[in-house]
């Protein structure tokens, strides 16, 4: 059988390195971030949706929206977020269905594993849809670090961001297999290495 895993984890926590592992080692990779950034292109549905709820401040002069400003908006406002997550999550959800079912039904992917690189599995309620769901653990604080340092983000900014999620410990207990990136690309490496073996045997003996 082809095996749909998901991988995900807290916001700068590396998952696309991690991604790009499971690519180097044979897996297919769905972007969920990738998707995203489709589906709220000029014009589009979604798009229009967006503009309607935050109006045109959000826009950059070539009409994209600026992703940047719409976070700083959203992640000070839970129910303005909320309503974003409402706009974008279905048409996203609706893309790796599709991707899944393309998978699924395609004989030739028989012992093939698809990696559906997503930030929210948990948040969307997309879990059902894996066979198995990894984690990229790191802690709160190399977090905040990372948030602050790669965003240009206050400390604060950065916590609200962290907490618009569910928090880490809660999806390391939902998780079936665990990463801990805290420490250097190559021990990383090691954990992708071993749960890629053992998908490989699952993908196979399914």
């Amino acid at each position: 059988m082809a095996l749909i895993v998901g991988l995900t984890g807290g916001i700068v926590g590396g998952k696309s390195t991690i991604a790009s592992m499971f690519k180097d080692l044979g897996a297919k990779i769905i972007d969920a971030d990738k998707l995203g950034h489709s589906v709220i292109l000029p014009h589009k549905p979604t798009w229009k949706k967006i503009v309607n709820l935050f109006g045109k401040d959000i826009l950059r002069n070539n009409l994209t929206i600026d992703r940047e400003k719409l976070g700083k908006t959203v992640f000070t406002n839970q129910t303005l977020l909320k309503k974003l997550n409402e706009i974008t999550h279905p048409e996203i959800i609706k893309m790796i269905k599709k991707e899944i079912d393309l998978v699924k039904n395609t004989t030739h992917n028989q012992g093939k594993i698809l990696i559906i690189d997503a930030a929210l599995i948990y948040e969307a309620k997309i879990d059902r849809l894996m066979d198995k769901i990894i984690v990229v653990y790191i802690n709160e604080d190399e977090q905040v670090k990372r948030l602050t340092e790669r965003n240009n983000l206050s400390k604060e900014e950065a916590l609200q961001r962290i907490k618009s999620q569910i928090p880490m410990k809660e999806k390391v207990k939902m998780a079936d297999y665990v990463i801990d990136n805290s420490s250097s690309l190559n021990k990383t490496k090691k954990q992708v290495e071993k749960i890629w073996e053992e998908l490989m045997s699952l993908a196979d003996s399914g």
